[in-house]
């Protein structure tokens, strides 16, 4: 197995996309812990839970052996600073698959069948903002292959986009789900409502970190 100083030493941005790895298998758990939660599966939402925070956990030593590691001799193509920003931004998708394990694990929610189909599209809106912004990762070798230029830039312009799109049309689904909220709010416990509406909060960074991520990618991009 590599070690993360091997993996410097093979391409400056592999231990970057090594952790990408963790974090995605980290988010990959959460439409699994949606649809625990939607079929009211106690036991799975537990057995679920415990397995992002593990890979959580996983995602930080990862992280903490990059800092460590990160060599200063080196010739960097971007900036020092940048590159762990990037680290930061990533780690901070696990910490939010975890933190919406946690509000999952250890509260009691209401099903509100009203909600439900929205809340679906909208779960999935924020994972595919993160599906493209883990793909933008993916493409960072071929990036410095091809001096951040022709081909391959276009292709992770594009990819950004789209990590924006997702980002909106996530936004303007929440708009709606917290707009029914509010309209049920009259006929529903108080607790329950403000459960929903922080979940939807913490669902909503995913897209929000994922896109703040691709952003950073585009600021790179824009130096060369």
């Amino acid at each position: 197995m590599y070690t993360i100083a091997k993996l410097f030493g093979k391409s400056p941005f592999a231990p970057l996309q090594t952790h990408m790895e963790k974090v995605a298998e980290c988010v990959a758990l959460v439409p699994l812990l949606f649809e625990a939660l939607l079929s009211g599966s106690l036991k799975k939402i537990e057995e679920i839970s415990k397995k992002i925070s593990k890979l959580e956990h996983e995602a930080d030593q990862i992280k903490n052996d990059i800092r460590n590691h990160l060599p200063k001799s080196i010739f960097l193509p971007i900036d020092r600073g940048a590159l762990l920003e990037i680290l930061a931004l990533q780690d901070s998708l696990a910490d939010q698959a975890e933190d919406i394990a946690v509000t999952i694990s250890v509260q009691k929610f209401d099903k509100i069948d009203e909600l439900l189909k929205d809340f679906t599209v909208f779960y999935k809106k924020n994972l595919e903002a993160f599906y493209k912004v883990h793909a933008v990762i993916q493409e960072i070798d071929a990036l410095l292959e091809s001096s951040f230029g022709g081909v391959e830039a276009q292709k992770t312009k594009e990819l950004i986009e789209k990590v924006a799109f997702f980002e909106h049309e996530a936004d303007r689904i929440q708009h709606q789900i917290t707009k029914k909220l509010y309209d049920l709010s009259a006929t529903m416990p108080y607790g329950s409502f403000h459960l929903w509406m922080r979940l939807l909060k913490e669902i909503a960074a995913i897209s929000n970190l994922s896109e703040k991520l691709a952003n950073r990618v585009r600021m790179i991009l824009e130096l060369k």
